[in-house]
Order: C-alpha cells, then sequence, then structure tokens
C-alpha cells in the first residue's frame, strides 16, 4: 500500500493509495513482521560485477550561483526520515537516493543489477547466501561502507521490533547474519527464500545509528547533513514543506548531474502545475498523476513536455468485508450489508466503467479487472465472459432484491428492519478522480435506492486502518513481481489485535487464496507462478471485496529548458516518479548542460549500466523480485 503509495501507498509504493498516501498511524506505525515465504524449486544463483558505463562523477555547467537545482513538486510528507520506519512513497524514495541497497533494479527492464553487493551466491540447499560488497562505496562522512554495515543492519531489524517496523518481512526468516571481512556478507536462512536477490532495505552505517537508544521514535530528522552513501545527501528538511539533498560526488557509481534535489509539497496539486508553469519547480507527478485537464493544458506549453504512459497502478473501489484482527476481534464501523456478497456485486455492476474511463480519466486510462495491470503481460488476467460482473442496472437491482433490501414507497432501498441503505464512501480531500467517481456513485447508485455520503479528508489513514468506513477509493501501485501486492489480502497480513497496525490493505481473509499465494511464492517455474497469480486474482475478483475499475495511466511533466532529459523506467515507455530505484533523478541532465546526449530513447539519455551476469540452474528457476512490505507501493 503505489504505496500507503490509502489509498492505502501503496504500497506507489507509491502507497498508496496509503505507496502513496501513508500507511501510518500517526508518524510511526507498528506493523505486523510477515514471514517470508519458502521456496522449494531447486535455485542456483549467481550475479557477476556489474561495471557502469560511465563511473565518473560529473559535474553541470554552472550559471548565477554556479548550483543546478532541480526542484519536484509532490503532493506527499515525510512520514519519517528513518528507513527502519518510512512506509510512505516519498519518503521511502528518499532513501533510496540517499542510502544504497544490495541490490538494484535495471532501468531498462527491472532485472536485478548490482547495488552495494557487486555478485552473490546461494549454497546448494539455499539456505545461506553469500554477498560479496563493493569495496568503493563510502558514507558520506568519508568512512568506507562495508559488509559489517549490512549484517548490523539486518540484525538490528531481526532483533529490534521498532528496527523492524517498515520492513521487517524481509528478516522474519533469517537465522544469523555475518560479515566475515570488510567484504563479505553472509545470511543464514531457516528455510529456502525467493526474495534474496530482492532485499529492498536501506543499509545505513552502523557507526552513527548504533548510537539510537530507540529505533520506534528516531525519525533522522534533526543531525543534519544525514550520513548516507547514495547518488545524493540529505542535507534540509522541513515538515510538510520540502526535502533539501546534495548530490554526492563520491557515489560509487557516479555523481548525479544536478547539484541539489528539492522535493516541495504542495496541497493543492492546481498550485503545483501553476508553479511548473511558471518555472518554479522542474516536475510535477500529480496525486499520484496529473487529471486529463491539467496535463491538456500543459501540452503546448513552450519548454513544459508530459510523459504519458501506461502505468503500473490499479484504481478500485474497496468494501468493508467486516473488518477484523488475526486474533478474531471485530474492528470499525462498517455496515453489515456488505457482508452479503450479493449486495457487493449489485454495487459493482452498477458501476460503469466506461464512462469512468471516458470522463473521469478522458482516455488516459484502460477498464480495470484485476489486480496485475496490463503492463505486466505474463501476469495479465481478465475475468471470462460468464464470470464478468459487466455494467447491468437491471440485474444489480435484482440482486439487491433478492438479497433482502426492496424499494419502498419513496424509492429507498430498505432491509428488514425498515432502515433505508446508505454508504459512506471514503476519498482522498486532494484528489479529484475520487471527488469526480463519488459524484457519479452518488446518480448510479442513487438510481438503485442507495443513498451515499462522500467522506473525502486529507488523511483517510486513521479511519482505514480502524475499519471505519463502508466503502473507500483504493489502489496501488504494482511491482514487476507481484508477489507484495498479493500478500496484502492475505491473513497473515491482518493486524494481530485491533491496537496493532497490520500489513493489510482492505481486512481480506480467505483459506482458499492464502493456499494459492503460498504456492505461487514457492514455485520457480514462470509459466506454473503466472497460472497461480491468475487464479488469484479471478478468487479475489469472485469474493467481490474489490472492485477494480480502471489502470490509470502515470501523467506527469516536466520544464525542458531545466532538465534537457531523463530516464523512465522501463526506458521505453514508463515513469518518471516513484520508480524502482534511483535512476530518473541520478540521470536527469540539467538543460543548459553539455552533458546531453543523442540518444533516441524516449528520454534522450544514456544510463549506462552493464548489467550483471546472472547465472539461473535448477528445475525452472524464478527469481521473485518481491518488494519491500511497505507502503511504497501504495498510493
Amino acid at each position: 500500500m503505489d504505496t500507503n503509495d490509502q489509498y492505502g501507498g501503496h504500497h506507489d509504493t507509491g502507497r498508496p493509495r496509503l505507496r502513496a498516501r501513508g500507511r501510518a498511524r500517526g508518524a510511526v506505525p507498528r506493523r505486523v513482521r510477515l514471514a517470508a515465504a519458502a521456496g522449494t524449486a531447486a535455485l542456483a544463483l549467481t550475479a557477476g560485477l556489474a561495471t557502469p558505463l560511465d563511473p565518473a562523477p560529473r559535474e553541470a555547467l554552472a550559471a548565477g550561483d554556479g548550483k543546478r537545482t532541480l526542484t519536484v513538486a509532490v503532493a506527499q510528507s515525510v512520514d519519517s526520515l528513518s528507513p527502519f520506519l518510512a512506509v510512505r512513497l516519498l519518503s521511502t524514495s528518499i532513501h533510496r537516493l540517499t542510502y544504497d541497497y544490495l541490490t538494484n533494479y535495471d532501468p531498462e527492464d527491472n532485472h536485478v543489477v548490482p547495488g552495494l553487493a557487486t555478485r552473490w551466491k546461494s549454497s546448494p540447499d539455499k539456505l545461506t547466501w553469500t554477498y560479496t560488497i563493493r569495496s568503493d562505496s563510502k558514507w558520506s562522512d568519508g568512512k568506507r561502507a562495508t559488509a559489517e554495515d549490512a549484517a548490523w543492519t539486518f540484525h538490528t531489524m531481526m532483533t529490534d521490533e521498532g528496527a523492524a517496523t517498515a520492513n521487517g518481512s524481509f528478516v522474519a526468516n533469517f537465522e544469523e547474519v555475518t560479515a566475515p571481512s570488510p567484504t563479505e556478507l553472509v545470511i543464514r536462512l531457516k528455510k529456502p527464500q525467493a526474495t534474496m536477490t530482492a532485499l529492498d532495505v536501506p543499509i545505513v552505517p552502523r557507526h552513527v545509528w548504533e548510537k539510537v537508544d530507540d529505533f520506534s521514535k528516531f525519525n533522522n530528522d534533526e543531525d543534519l547533513p544525514v550520513v548516507g552513501n547514495g547518488p545524493f545527501v540529505l542535507t534540509g528538511y522541513k515538515a510538510d514543506s520540502y526535502v533539501r539533498l546534495k548530490a554526492n560526488e563520491d557515489f560509487w557509481r557516479g555523481a548525479p548531474k544536478f547539484d541539489e534535489l528539492i522535493f516541495r509539497y504542495y496541497k493543492d496539486q492546481d498550485a503545483a502545475v501553476s508553479a511548473l508553469r511558471k518555472g518554479e519547480v522542474s516536475f510535477v507527478a500529480g496525486s499520484p498523476s496529473l487529471t486529463p485537464a491539467q496535463a491538456a493544458s500543459l501540452e503546448n506549453e513552450k519548454n513544459i513536455k508530459v510523459n504519458d504512459a501506461p502505468g503500473r497502478r490499479f484504481y478500485a473501489l474497496a468494501t468493508n468485508p467486516g473488518a477484523r484482527a488475526g486474533n478474531g476481534e471485530k474492528m470499525g464501523d462498517g455496515h453489515p450489508s456488505l457482508l452479503d456478497r450479493r449486495v457487493r456485486n449489485a454495487l459493482f455492476r452498477a458501476v460503469d466503467r466506461k464512462t469512468i474511463v471516458d470522463k473521469v480519466f478522458q482516455g488516459h486510462a484502460v477498464d480495470g479487472a484485476g489486480y496485475i495491470p496490463p503492463r505486466y503481460a505474463q501476469y495479465f488476467w481478465e475475468p471470462s465472459a460468464g464470470q464478468e460482473l459487466a455494467y447491468d442496472p437491471g440485474e444489480a437491482a435484482r440482486l439487491l432484491d433478492r438479497a433482502g433490501f426492496r424499494k419502498n414507497g419513496d424509492g429507498k432501498r430498505v432491509g428488514a428492519d425498515g432502515k433505508p441503505l446508505n454508504y459512506r464512501i471514503l476519498c482522498h480531500a486532494t484528489d479529484p478522480n475520487d471527488k469526480a467517481i463519488g459524484k457519479y456513485l452518488e446518480e448510479w447508485w442513487g438510481d438503485l435506492g442507495i443513498g451515499v455520503t462522500l467522506h473525502c479528508l486529507d488523511n483517510v489513514t486513521d479511519p482505514w486502518l480502524a475499519g471505519e468506513y463502508d466503502l473507500a477509493f483504493d489502489g496501488w501501485s504494482v511491482n514487476p513481481d507481484p508477489d507484495f501486492v498479493l500478500s496484502i489480502h492475505t491473513c497473515g497480513a491482518l493486524p494481530a489485535t485491533p491496537e496493532d497496525t497490520g500489513a493489510t490493505d482492505n481486512f481480506i481473509c480467505d483459506k482458499k487464496y492464502d493456499g494459492l499465494y503460498a504456492q505461487q511464492l514457492a514455485e520457480y517455474d514462470p509459466a506454473e507462478r503466472a497460472s497461480l497469480v491468475k487464479r488469484m486474482q479471478s478468487r479475489l475478483y469472485d469474493l467481490g471485496y474489490m472492485n477494480v475499475m480502471a489502470y490509470p495511466n502515470a501523467v506527469e511533466a516536466y520544464r525542458t529548458d531545466q532538465i534537457e532529459s531523463i530516464t523512465t523506467m522501463p526506458s521505453k515507455a514508463g515513469n518518471i516518479y516513484g520508480q524502482d530505484g534511483y535512476w530518473s533523478w541520478w540521470s536527469a541532465v540539467p538543460a543548459d548542460s553539455d552533458e546531453g546526449s543523442g540518444d533516441s530513447s524516449p528520454t534522450g539519455v544514456v544510463v549506462g549500466i552493464v548489467a550483471a551476469a546472472v547465472l539461473l540452474t535448477g528445475l525452472g528457476v524464478f527469481v521473485a523480485m518481491r518488494r519491500r512490505a511497505t507502503a511504497e507501493d501504495r498510493e
């Protein structure tokens, strides 16, 4: 939960969209640590050293004060600058810029490439993984980054509940982590784990962080600049206002071409677009995307380029399934009628997806179905003709009749208790799409005799996590590997008690679905795993708790008189903001620089990476690129 990017995210991730709107109750949520599932197929993997095409730091041409500043308008504030606590898309994106991870993802096609680790290998039983840590990475205070830093980071997450808040699921299956030498990291597992080449955990400097007394409360926002080893160094921060970073001239892959990078918070998206027009900001991503009207207004603007590409998000309407904790205790105040699948199906039968795509998104989206967008063709799923909950108001009315909710003399649907059906819908005050679709729901469901009240809030997180809603707009940015977005609907993702915060998206718990989830995570044959993932989406569709209405495009814009070129991910047609890496901001070339390339790619920039040689052997091997179980993906 992108992020969570809430809508829940992500999870972008983003997340949200908590990915991307924040998944915390307050600043530092206590999260359920999901045990990492075991892989049972044979896996032997090694990766060779990746040599960047251009590792030498570059310097942009000076002008004015000599600094080249790239300013990004964002619609989200930081929840925490501690990588142990951060769950919002903006925060986790900043950590990708300031700390190196063991591995990274290639911007062209998302395959795994070296990060802090230059190569890795597993033992024949897949229970011991050995990583070679690069010797040319150093912290911004001048000290060398070593395997001991990585071992300490993981061990702290294994032994301290506060430190495991954001990423504890990655280490739940770790037995022991050691650093036999400065360049060797060894991780022993309790059972095989398919995410060992995708441990999306920021590695922090031990000599700085071992002084922290309480990881659950330390937000890392007072002692600036923050010591890191990524492409940027965090130098300034003001809550709900801005984050300032400077280029790390000693970054092993090469310094960014902009001297400074600023993320500036705008609560009002129109104000952010206006700032782009005036040249006050370099880039606008929206919340999480620009509206069609905003994009259209920028299309013919001088010195502005609109990036409109197939997205990695789904946009959905979620019903409260009877929120409860893992201990069985009920939570919240969801309308009891929604426990009846016929009622849920009736509501979704009265949603016209074509109108939403054509009128609200104005063609910058495609009709929704399953949880995986068409961008990931291998996992994309659509319901069969007989299974589809197609737009049919007549059938919706018949379903409500059969469920015992008939119209009274005033045309209102009432139950056996004589009370009319009225539903509260959580929506984001900053998202115009929520409000526009909410108006359609008022009309469509009003024709059925159902009352609708839109609750558009700046903070949807608290009522969402408490189960205090009937329906809510939801959405996630989906990763190349779908494991995370599928995991948020497992029973294990529920909060342990009503006082805890779980990793669940919408309190769904279904044993049949859980069984399919365990199977797909242990399956290394790509075709077999894809089949299981599609069966999981089919099961969620039939349960009827979530209605995926659309797959929106990534719509964002930047000033070409400030940014000459910038990398999208994937490179042929992808997004700029909220990437699985630091490529966009690291690669961005200032417009008045002489460093632009003649590259013919859509963004006209060469990102030189010679990928690691990855040798996969054994029975149908598949490297699962599971993303961190955080709101980085929710929006």
